[in-house]
């Protein structure tokens, strides 16, 4: 069933091939890259997790500071200081009170001539700002609408997980316009035009600690891109299958001519992330026409099966070319993709 072409090139992208934000920090991986055409090239907006290099008696972490150069520190505290709370979780620690991630996530743009061969700009492209990104920014979706590139992103802090949007022309000049869905909520696609009189987005909440509700795609509108409401549950988990356990959009949909068509992420109790495709109304996106019974696109190749995290195709990132879909993906929480798919052949599987 799996529909992929992955490129012969993969993996396109390795840590190894971006350079550190600062001297002393380490490159732990590279994750879902959002993707699009600007001046003849392809680019992605890739997310690039850093840690500062260990020492055995140390907890460091790399921590957004605006007063720093470069707009980045690192923090490093003695094992026996009393004030650290280190329980050899691999993820964060607590310091005089703060929490701190050990690793610490930016977007930074690549471009291609190609779209197989990227050059990795030498800096950071955008990273966290404010007490709702303290923790960093991952996972973007580029969308163009018009002249205008819309970039929705999950903002990192103490808070928890939202959504925040930039918007940019050039890609010189950025205008930052918040957080547009509050904690907890990620993985949202804005529509690339609207639908009747309102934009529409996918986002996708997270299951609270109460065990109400699920990690589900919902679906909803705006006026001006800001402010968000008519919220609807669109797509739920399915117990026994392959997105039973939690489900999130990809990219930006792409209009056809039997409907809107989703490239989405679903995992299973084993956190296993595979591509499916869910069609959706052209004038009425709320309504789900069809949805892939089976993946479309799995882990199956060394890459993607062994990795930071193991068996995992994600992606935020797929640019159109008559009836191909180009999908740029993280695979294992490493390394950065490619495949291309027949937009024929996924909706022929979804009739």
């Amino acid at each position: 069933m799996d529909k992929a072409k992955r490129f012969s090139q993969n993996p396109l992208l390795r840590p190894e091939d971006v350079r550190p934000s600062l001297d002393g920090i380490v490159i732990e991986c590279l994750l879902n890259p959002g993707a699009f055409t600007f001046q003849g090239k392809t680019w992605l907006l890739l997310r690039v997790a850093e840690r500062p290099e260990q020492a055995d008696d140390t907890v460091s972490a790399l921590v957004i500071d605006p007063s720093a150069k470069d707009g980045l520190r690192v923090l490093s505290c003695q094992k026996g200081d009393p004030d650290l709370v280190y329980e050899e979780d691999p993820r964060s620690f607590v310091y005089q009170g703060n929490t701190y991630l050990t690793t610490l996530s930016h977007l930074r743009l690549a471009s291609s001539e190609d779209g197989i061969h990227f050059q990795v700009m030498p800096t950071p492209t955008l990273i966290g700002e404010g007490e709702l990104e303290t923790f960093g920014i991952e996972d973007c979706r580029v969308t163009q609408i018009g002249g205008h590139y819309y970039l929705t992103y999950t903002a990192v802090s103490k808070w928890g997980y939202g959504v925040g949007m930039i918007s940019t022309e050039d890609w010189q000049h950025f205008t930052r316009h918040g957080m547009i869905f509050p904690p907890n909520n990620k993985d949202c696609a804005l529509f690339p035009e609207k639908v009747g009189e309102r934009y529409f987005a996918l986002h996708r909440p997270t299951l609270g600690e109460t065990g109400l509700g699920g990690n589900n795609i919902w679906i909803s509108t705006s006026p001006d891109l800001l402010h968000w409401g008519e919220h609807t549950c669109l797509l739920t988990t399915r117990p026994g299958m392959w997105d039973s356990a939690r489900v999130g959009a990809g990219a930006a949909p792409t209009r056809t001519e039997a409907g809107w068509l989703e490239l989405y992420h679903g995992a299973d109790e084993q956190n296993r992330y595979c591509l499916g495709a869910a069609l959706l109304d052209l004038d009425d996106p709320t309504k789900v026409i069809a949805r892939s019974q089976k993946p479309l696109m799995e882990p199956l190749a060394e890459y993607e099966i062994n990795g930071f995290f193991g068996n995992v195709v994600f992606t935020n990132g797929v640019i159109e070319n008559g009836d191909t879909l180009t999908v740029y993906y993280g695979a294992s929480d490493l390394v950065v993709c490619g495949a291309t798919f027949s937009i024929k052949e996924i909706l022929d599987t979804l009739r």
